[in-house]
């Protein structure tokens, strides 16, 4: 779901849903991101371990929709509200939030 200044547009299985329906319709402009369209993900991928071509999601990319799911599943841990750092990859001012971002790794699976 992405929500904006001028609506928000839902998107999943190939299917476009807005509340405003112009959305769907009215052109990117010159300076507007584009993303390639791809039917299959893991193809993309596997194509690009053998190339060295950047993935259609990257790793950052891949990251940060992941860190989102963690967010909100500590978030409703939690029970309430909390303020994150994209920058510092931090909750601010909770120790408590913060805390529960890692877990100690098992013996043998440490890193620096």
């Amino acid at each position: 779901t992405f929500e904006g200044t001028e609506g928000t547009i839902r998107v999943g299985r190939g299917k476009l849903k807005c509340d405003q329906k112009d959305l769907l319709t009215k052109p990117l402009g010159e300076n507007d991101r584009r993303v390639p369209p791809s039917k299959n993900h893991v193809r993309n991928w596997l194509d690009c371990i053998r190339s060295r071509k950047q993935p259609i999601c990257t790793v950052e990319t891949g990251h940060r929709s992941a860190s989102v799911c963690h967010l909100a599943n500590i978030g409703y841990k939690l029970r309430r509200k909390l303020t994150w750092d994209p920058a510092k990859e931090q909750f601010v001012n909770d120790a408590g939030a913060n805390a529960l971002t890692s877990r100690k790794a098992r013996k043998g699976w440490e890193y620096s």
